[in-house]
């Protein structure tokens, strides 16, 4: 299996959007400062994730999700994300 995931920092509420396939271990590592682009932005929350089968699947969907487009349907789609704090404080 393989995730697309958002995580939101909070330090200062922006998002980061990307995809795995250990969903956990990838947290951890964002959360332990090992992710050059988002070590200084520690520590993160998931606040939303989708499933997939194939890497192809969700790599698609994560391009798609950090496009523009997919930024303005984004906020939409997570609002509804129990625990997420999204519209609230900080942004896409």
């Amino acid at each position: 299996m393989f995730y697309v995931y958002i995580i939101q920092s909070q330090k200062d509420g922006k998002l980061y959007k990307g995809f795995t396939s250990n969903l956990e271990k990838r947290i951890k590592a964002h959360n332990q400062g090992e992710v050059k682009s988002t070590r200084n932005r520690r520590p993160f929350k998931l606040v939303y994730q989708e499933e997939y089968e194939s890497r192809k699947e969700a790599l698609r969907r994560e391009k798609f999700l950090k496009s523009l487009q997919g930024a303005k349907t984004l906020r939409n789609t997570i609002e509804a994300f129990p625990g997420s704090s999204v519209g609230r404080a900080g942004g896409c």
